[in-house]
């Protein structure tokens, strides 16, 4: 066990003092001295997400009382939120070193620690300190993933990783700098020698940022021809809006002209059909992304969108996005890989506008209007799920008594016009996808040229991938979206003015639409379609939910 009696920390203001140890049953105890204050899980909470400037301030924070315990050749190994505390005056604490170890040879210019003992949380501690070989940069780096917890609102054990090189996946969900980015990528490298070796060298460049102006957030959003640097990309808005609020928001976009690898137009849009004059709108900003047939980023967006918000109690917000009207081809080309004849024969369809949930449904919001929550993945802010189509439709109709607005399900050409805001590629990012974009079975054949990607094996929080240009979320992946219509096996004599078919081959089936995380990523794409019992209740659906339209007059 440690000698206390050895640590040189003895008087740093920041660390609570070392009343007594003893053991007792095989069990090491500490008495230190009572801290009056809250650890920063109180600060840092999942699904919410500080600003940059509050992160850089709480990241020099941290570093300053890390950085003296470095200079005495200390590891603190279980930096996390939960052995942070912020003291009643504001200062920073640093608790738990039962699980500190005095390095008595240090070689920095070798990284050598004697520790062989792995002690840590998992997701904050880097592979070298899983081996039993923790460094003064493991430290740092479970300070880098800490702040990337509050810029993203992701806790650590969920961030995904590169699977070619094992790095932390992140910049998707952190709106920030390319400086800060930088940093912060600089402390949680895999390789440890690639790290800033100790927190006296990452406090240098944290402060560094605050030595400069804060980047302001951009107020005149670029044309949709306007290239962004590659280095940005992913950098989108998380899920805009308070936790719990479905989006049904009024988008306003403009198309854009078909480009060498990107997506393509399908028609003018029309938006003005669909706001009546005396409805009050809000405007919304947010980045989408397109990718190669390898699913490298080529070329990310800044656009804006218009929605309508309603306000369902409790701080429970309901947002419907506003899509323009237009006329697109719905259903694959022969030639799209790992399509289904039920996707046959493509036609033209000319859908008028409407309005539809930015998000999926929301436990918090289907709690406040039915009363109960059946999903299995519990989560004010992830899609409810285990809903059959008759709950669905019964949602609808309760939603609109209390709103006065008709709410439905959408039908299958407005699920899909939707879904593809634009773009002609099997899904709305381009020739593939990748789970950096969505949440899908991700070690299940990969789309394409694409690569492996992570299996999750639930449903994620809504919003956390990059939207399509319509402002919509998780239109691939996530949860399957129950639709209007009745089953039909292919398009034969189907509806070419967007409503749904409402009789076919099996009146007890419906469709549905987007694939889940439990697919493949084929499943996803924009033109996929599958169907289920509406109400056959022997069934578990814990990867089936859905959205909502409303048609304003």
């Amino acid at each position: 066990m440690y000698h206390f009696e050895e640590y040189t920390l003895t008087g740093v203001p920041q660390i609570p003092k070392l009343s007594e140890h003893f053991q007792e049953n095989s069990e090491f105890y500490l008495v230190q001295e009572f801290i009056d204050g809250k650890d920063l899980s109180y600060e840092i909470i999942p699904g919410e997400k500080l600003s940059e400037a509050d992160t850089i301030q709480l990241l020099q924070e941290i570093l300053e009382v890390l950085a003296v315990i470095h200079q005495n050749n200390v590891i603190h190994r279980d930096i996390k939120p939960a052995n942070i505390m912020r003291r009643s005056d504001g200062k920073i604490i640093l608790i738990d070193f039962g699980a500190v170890k005095e390095i008595k040879s240090l070689s920095m210019s070798q990284g050598q620690v004697t520790s062989t003992i792995a002690i840590g949380t998992p997701g904050y501690m880097p592979s070298e300190q899983a081996l039993g070989q923790p460094k003064l940069c493991s430290d740092v780096y479970a300070v880098g993933i800490l702040g990337i917890y509050a810029l993203t609102g992701i806790q650590p054990h969920q961030l995904p990783k590169d699977p070619k090189n094992d790095e932390i996946i992140w910049r998707n969900w952190g709106n920030v700098s390319e400086k800060t980015a930088k940093v912060l990528d600089g402390m949680v490298r895999y390789r440890s020698g690639e790290r800033y070796p100790t927190a006296t060298q990452a406090l240098e460049a944290v402060a560094g940022l605050r030595a400069k102006p804060k980047v302001k957030t951009q107020q005149t959003f670029t044309q949709p021809g306007t290239d962004i640097s590659r280095r940005q990309t992913l950098k989108t808005l998380g899920w805009v809006g308070a936790g719990f609020g479905l989006a049904v928001v009024a988008g306003r976009i403009s198309m854009w002209d078909t480009q060498k690898g990107n997506s393509g137009i399908l028609g003018k849009s029309d938006s003005s059909s669909t706001t009546p004059s005396n409805l009050s709108l809000q405007s919304f900003s947010f980045k989408t992304v397109t990718v190669d047939a390898k699913g490298n980023i080529t070329n990310p967006r800044n656009l804006q969108a218009r929605y309508l918000a309603e306000d369902l109690g409790n701080g429970v917000i309901l947002e419907m996005v506003q899509i323009p009207g237009g006329t697109f081809t719905m259903g694959s080309p022969e030639s799209e890989a790992e399509r289904s004849t039920n996707e046959s024969p493509q036609r033209q369809v000319t859908v008028p506008g409407f309005f539809m949930g930015r998000y999926v449904v929301t436990q918090a919001q289907y709690q406040a209007i039915m009363g109960n929550n059946p999903a299995r993945f519990k989560g004010a802010n992830k899609p409810v799920e285990n809903v059959y189509w008759d709950d669905a439709v019964e949602f609808c109709q309760k939603l609109s008594q209390k709103t006065g607005r008709t709410y439905r399900l959408p039908s299958e050409a407005e699920w899909e016009y939707a879904c593809r805001a634009g773009t002609t590629t099997p899904f709305y990012f381009g020739e593939t996808i990748t789970t950096d974009l969505a949440n899908y079975n991700g070690t299940a054949t990969p789309y394409g040229s694409a690569p492996q990607g992570v299996y999750r094996k639930e449903t994620t929080e809504v919003g956390q991938f990059p939207p399509n240009a319509f402002g919509l979320y998780d239109m691939h992946g996530n949860v399957w979206e129950w639709c209007e219509d009745v089953w039909n096996d292919n398009y034969n004599q189907a509806p070419t003015d967007g409503s749904a078919r409402l009789s076919g081959n099996d009146n007890q089936r419906k469709v549905l639409r987007g694939g889940s995380w439990f697919y493949e990523p084929s499943l996803c794409r924009s033109a996929s379609r599958y169907s289920f019992n509406r109400a056959e209740r022997a069934n578990i659906l814990y990867d089936v939910g859905f959205r909502m339209v409303v048609v304003l007059a």
